[in-house]
């Protein structure tokens, strides 16, 4: 079979056209990962602003902008316990110009149907910070230790409110653990975040909140509020006075961790470029300054420790999730 000259040239021409053009878009897509960043950063909070997320991320962005030269700019995207924010960075461009500070509940929300997403669906950039929980209640609320706390939860079963982060947060979780441990049961009532959760227990909505101490410092040390316990393995920082549960003959040990990531399939360059920065802005005096004052304990894992980290807990909160029975 003979193929005619002119249609032979045409169907040339036509791949070579294909070709340059797949190499034009492959040179411009280089290129621009090698300009990264040309514009601003945004850094997705998927939490309202006043929690310890918040305040992590907003420390974390000022501490990038010597080493950036771009700023990094703070967007609180709440809703779903932290679903919305993150599945909003999970379908932006992965392009590095769109990241999220991720929390323990992206282990979490998967589990119990409250979330599509799992935490695959990220690129890990690095661990930042890692807080216990803790019970807080209004300064003058008649409870002094966590034995009265717990013995009048035990006495008005489903009575005594616990303000959480949302269903399925990880204060949620805590809560809902020190319930099993001490075969008391709860009002447990979510929030978006943290700061909101805290700011209802101030204006007497609710009798405690179940969040970390940083997100309780400022009115503690202010004597609105008093925290009874730490979820911890020792006494946490700051809060040297307050005994742990594990010191009150409950083996209970739950928090979170906050970290960096971006969308998966984001350019390999692209995020060296961002680990690199966040090893620099988070050794920046100023940043661990902030996470001091707000008692955030700092805590950095690299990419591989930090996928490790999440891989871990998920299986922790899966098997915890089944022995509470924790559903959606």
């Amino acid at each position: 079979m003979s193929i005619n000259p002119t249609r032979r040239l045409a169907t040339l021409a036509t791949v070579s056209a294909a070709m340059a053009l797949t190499v034009g878009l492959s040179g411009n897509a280089a290129a621009q990962v090698r300009d990264f960043p040309n514009r601003p950063v945004e850094l997705v909070v998927p939490f309202q602003p006043g929690g310890g997320t918040d305040a992590l991320a907003r420390a974390f962005a000022d501490a990038t902008r010597k080493h950036m030269p771009q700023s990094m700019v703070i967007v609180n995207k709440p809703g779903a316990s932290g679903a919305i924010g993150w599945q909003d960075v999970i379908n932006a461009k992965p392009d590095g110009y769109r990241l999220a500070v991720v929390t323990v509940e992206v282990t979490t929300l998967p589990h119990m149907g409250l979330a599509k997403f799992t935490y695959d669906d990220f690129t890990p950039i690095a661990r930042l910070n890692a807080d216990q929980a803790a019970i807080t209640v209004r300064a003058d609320a008649p409870w002094n230790t966590i034995e009265e706390f717990l013995e009048a939860a035990r006495k008005d079963s489903g009575k005594v409110g616990v303000g959480n982060a949302g269903n399925g947060s990880i204060w949620h979780l805590a809560a809902a653990a020190l319930e099993d441990k001490t075969q008391v049961k709860f009002n447990h009532i979510p929030f978006q975040g943290a700061g909101p959760a805290v700011l209802a227990l101030l204006g007497g909505h609710v009798d405690s909140v179940a969040v970390s101490p940083a997100e309780v410092t400022t009115y503690v040390q202010a004597g609105k509020l008093k925290t009874l316990a730490v979820m911890a393995d020792q006494r946490v920082k700051g809060f040297e006075k307050v005994p742990t549960l594990k010191e009150r003959n409950i083996d209970l040990s739950i928090g979170t961790w906050r970290s960096l990531a971006a969308p998966k399939n984001t350019p390999l360059e692209v995020v060296a470029y961002l680990k690199n920065v966040t090893l620099k802005a988070s050794s920046e005096p100023a940043f661990r300054e902030v996470l001091e004052k707000q008692n955030l304990g700092f805590s950095y894992a690299d990419e591989a420790a930090f996928k490790a980290n999440m891989a871990k807990d998920s299986a922790y909160f899966k098997t915890l999730m089944g022995k509470l029975n924790i559903k959606n």
